[in-house]
């Protein structure tokens, strides 16, 4: 009973949450990424002197290679182990912003945001994947959440960065200065241990108990996670054969898919990518510009915590319902509002606070919980699988939004695109009710019981 309070049990306890918060890290590496060209695009385009197509390509190639990185991660993650493949990553991160900060031409820029793309989709492959295996069971849970708060923490650092640069337009250090914090990333990542899973996956079953015994302080939880980890390891990933043998895996694939086109099409990351040039046509100058897009970073991570907390107690579907109908009206507000023009400060504030009220949506719903239900929901045998082509299907279509924003705007006005936006949102709404389970308090052996027993996907909840 007291065997817990021990000093060699606290001491293991601060190592274990020492050790997640290092690899949660990240996710700042990766909000860093996603928030820093926002703010860069505008000197960019005037400094190189290039279209707003151009712009697009600068912006949607990180998208392309994180969905390269996300492809190869799975192989990396078994091969070459976690702790190396978070090495690797980092150092491309490094070599990426530098390049970033130094580049010559458009073209080079957008190979420089190539090389950043293959680092974060390592990384957030990689990371949460690491946490869930060294993390003690009864921080797990909050030691993934904080991941994810991560990344919106690293949204709003790079915005307010950017904001600083903005005074001198210098578009390259606002993209070249975030080689710091992944410098200093790389550094704490040698002093990660390797994961025990992954130990015990290449038979090196000593240094497993090592990790394990740092990790945990107590001999007889040591043994007890061991022998669930080799008991785990007797079920072999066999998702590609079991895709092709078992139709009601390929159900459980396509929810995944579908769920990450429902995350990127609500229009969050048209935000992420291009919230000064929004602002701007609202009629914003610049530096108001900078500053509102630091609000919008701000609102991102303040209301992450909001999905934290409901998400066991109200459930996915009542959430996800909450979101899409708030991110809907949202939108639909801000379009109207600049068809009926935006003429006075008042006006600027109240469309402003709409698109405030979107991000608020998307961060208490979608963002977190559709990769919370993307991982419920895939079987055993086959979750490497299904994770894997949802997070590569996420990238592709994060790419496509980020190529295609200023194009609809230039083709079709502000408003019609914000308004198909917000009737995607809509739509979202019908397809979570057809489609979407409640999985709130099932477990995930009940999921796949009743995924592979060939109950609606609605259904596999219950």
């Amino acid at each position: 009973m007291n065997a817990i309070a021990t000093p060699a049990a606290t001491h293991a306890k601060a190592t274990a949450i020492f050790t997640c918060v290092l690899a949660a890290l990240a996710g700042l590496m990766f909000g860093l990424d996603i928030g820093v060209i926002s703010g860069a695009t505008q000197f960019i385009q005037k400094d190189f002197a290039i279209s707003d197509h151009m712009i697009e390509w600068i912006v949607s190639a990180m998208m392309f290679g994180a969905a390269l990185g996300a492809l190869l991660a799975g192989w990396m993650s078994a091969s070459l182990g976690r702790k190396r493949s978070l090495i690797l990553g980092a150092v491309l991160f490094v070599v990426g912003s530098l390049l970033c900060g130094f580049a010559w031409s458009p073209y080079t820029l957008i190979a420089a945001r190539v090389v950043l793309g293959l680092a974060i989709g390592i990384s957030t492959f990689t990371a949460p994947l690491y946490l869930a295996e060294v993390a003690p069971e009864y921080i797990r849970g909050a030691m993934v959440s904080l991941y994810q708060l991560m990344i919106t923490i690293g949204i709003l650092v790079a915005f307010l960065s950017d904001t600083a640069f903005s005074y001198s337009g210098n578009w390259r250090w606002m993209l070249g200065i975030i080689a710091i914090p992944g410098i200093l990333f790389l550094f704490g990542v040698f002093f990660l241990p390797d994961s025990p899973r992954w130990l015990m996956m290449r038979q090196r079953d000593a240094e497993a108990l090592d990790v394990l015994q740092r990790l945990r302080g107590n001999p007889d939880a040591v043994q007890r996670e061991a022998n669930d980890i080799k008991e785990q390891l007797r079920t072999p990933q066999r998702g590609w054969h079991l895709f092709l043998e078992n139709s009601n895996f390929r159900r459980s694939v396509g929810l995944g898919v579908l769920l990450q086109l429902m995350q990127q099409f609500t229009g969050m990351n048209v935000v992420m990518y291009y919230a000064p040039r929004i602002f701007q046509d609202m009629g914003y100058d610049t530096h108001s510009q900078m500053w509102f897009t630091a609000i919008v970073g701000l609102t991102n991570v303040l209301a992450t915590f909001i999905a934290i907390g409901l998400i066991d107690r109200w459930g996915r579907k009542p959430i996800l319902y909450t979101g899409f109908a708030v991110m809907a009206i949202g939108l639909g507000v801000v379009g109207s509002m600049m068809r009926l023009g935006i003429g006075t400060h008042a006006g600027q504030l109240f469309t402003v606070g709409m698109l405030l009220v979107f991000i608020v949506g998307f961060a208490m719903s979608a963002g977190p919980l559709i990769w919370t239900l993307c991982s419920e929901v895939q079987p055993l045998k086959g979750r490497d699988f299904g994770i894997g082509c949802s997070t590569f299907t996420n990238w592709i279509a994060n790419m496509i939004v980020g190529a295609t924003f200023l194009t609809l705007l230039n083709t079709f006005g502000h408003t019609q695109t914000f308004w198909l936006y917000a009737a995607l949102n809509l739509v979202f709404i019908g397809l979570t009710f057809w489609l979407v389970p409640e999985t709130k308090g099932v477990t995930l052996e009940q999921i796949e019981r009743n995924l592979l027993g060939g109950k609606r996907l609605r259904d596999i909840g219950r």
